[in-house]
């Protein structure tokens, strides 16, 4: 009798979600199993990422109601999922039904979107950010670590090198890049933690989102009469109408967030890594530029501050790597898991190690259509920031214990919001 009882809930729940979704807007926790990928030991994931990975790579998470929930943590079953086309969907938005602080209408931009909508957005942005393009770049940053590396040497020591450089370089370049306005950092350095913190489930995270959101909604309809400089006045010019505000707005929300605050982590990071040893810190300060840039991989592969990827949604029934998978089920890839495979990443994936030289590249920007299109500008600013700091201060040292450092809590972008040294 329980038994079918829970079976007839679970098909009232299941045909709910399939009608009217789920208002994740009114979530206010996280059901404890899927806390495993967000959660680690300093910079290290939990080990339960890597028994799931040896024995369990396609694992279904223990959640109510039949409610399907994988997690997958190996580096080619991750791959497999991120690279698939056209048996996932990323498109979120039937779980906002737009009774809370977040609707629908404010999801959006390239990792929600499905072709042929990811497609035409996509191809606007991908020009701004090759290789070539970015160069132009290079002196306004080294101008801007230079000035903030001015602003640590007069704040301390002790100062704090998260407030002082590894928010302000990323946050001030991509608001140039974008056009945007530079005032109010401090307010959006707290809704950029607070929109990839799952602690108070998704309600306090999609309500950090509607208000950056509506930030970013006024910024493109002040720019749709005046254009600027930048990126939104340029594509602007370029669409006119052909893009809506709000597919804009959802294109400039996903380049501002991610081009400031995983890159931020990123950097406080990075540095706290690299003066573990006077040898790692040696490579990135007086390497070569062949060595700097294997050691900002592997800082990449190390941390992997983007700890899982954007949901995918099963499109219909399927396979998946001989897990059976029915429509509507869902796909979490742990980017942070896969990134320490030892089929992939090489003897000790655990252990940082500057000249490693893993069989395949990691995963910390994503994999596939939906790969992080600011993956080149994110590793610009570490080799312009990591070393010009490594020179500056050569005596740079954290100024407290790591089991001191307040690491973010069930974030989606890991990091510390603090970090303080000495010089």
């Amino acid at each position: 009798m329980r038994a079918r009882t829970r079976a007839w809930l679970a098909g009232l729940v299941v045909r709910r979600i399939q009608t009217k979704g789920i208002d994740l807007t009114q979530l206010s926790f996280i059901p404890e199993p899927t806390k495993v990928p967000l959660q680690r030991d300093g910079v290290d994931p939990l080990p339960r990422l890597a028994e799931l990975r040896a024995t369990d790579p396609v694992h279904r998470l223990d959640l109510p109601f039949d409610f399907a929930v994988y997690l997958i943590t190996g580096q080619d079953e991750t791959r497999a999922v991120l690279a698939e086309r056209t048996r996932f969907s990323n498109d979120i938005r039937h779980l906002f039904p737009g009774t809370g602080p977040a609707n629908a209408g404010d999801i959006g931009g390239l990792g929600f979107a499905d072709a042929p909508v990811h497609t035409r957005l996509r191809k606007i942005l991908t020009p701004e950010f090759t290789m070539r393009r970015l160069a132009r770049l290079e002196p306004a940053i080294e101008a801007t670590v230079a000035a903030r590396l001015d602003a640590l040497a007069a704040a301390g020591p002790p100062a704090d090198l998260a407030r002082e450089l590894s928010f302000p370089v990323p946050f001030q370049t991509i608001c140039e890049l974008l056009g945007l306005d530079l005032s109010d950092r401090d307010e959006f350095a707290r809704l950029g933690s607070a929109r990839f913190d799952a602690t108070g489930g998704a309600a306090a995270a999609f309500g950090a989102v509607s208000v950056q959101r509506a930030f970013l909604m006024d910024a493109v309809a002040r720019q749709r009469v005046e254009p600027g400089p930048g990126l939104i006045g340029q594509i602007i010019r370029e669409e006119g109408d052909a893009i809506s505000d709000r597919d804009l707005a959802g294109l400039v929300d996903g380049v501002f967030t991610g081009g400031y605050e995983t890159t931020a982590g990123m950097i406080s990071l990075s540095t706290m890594v690299l003066l573990r040893d006077p040898a790692y810190a040696a490579v990135v300060r007086d390497g070569t530029r062949a060595e700097v840039d294997r050691a900002v991989e592997e800082l990449l592969r190390y941390l992997s501050v983007v700890q899982v990827a954007f949901p995918r949604f099963a499109r219909e029934d399927m396979d998946l790597l001989g897990t059976p998978l029915r429509a509507g089920d869902v796909v979490i890839a742990s980017l942070s898991g896969a990134n320490r495979d030892p089929y992939s990443a090489g003897a000790d994936p655990d252990a940082f190690d500057p000249a490693r030289v893993p069989t395949s590249g990691h995963l910390a920007f994503g994999h596939g259509v939906h790969r992080c299109i600011g993956a080149e500008l994110a590793r610009m600013e570490l080799r312009i920031v990591l070393p010009a700091l490594l020179r500056r201060f050569p005596d740079l040292a954290v100024a407290v214990p790591q089991q001191e450092l307040a690491f973010r809590q069930l974030s989606f972008v890991y990091g510390v919001d603090e970090l303080p040294v000495t010089f």
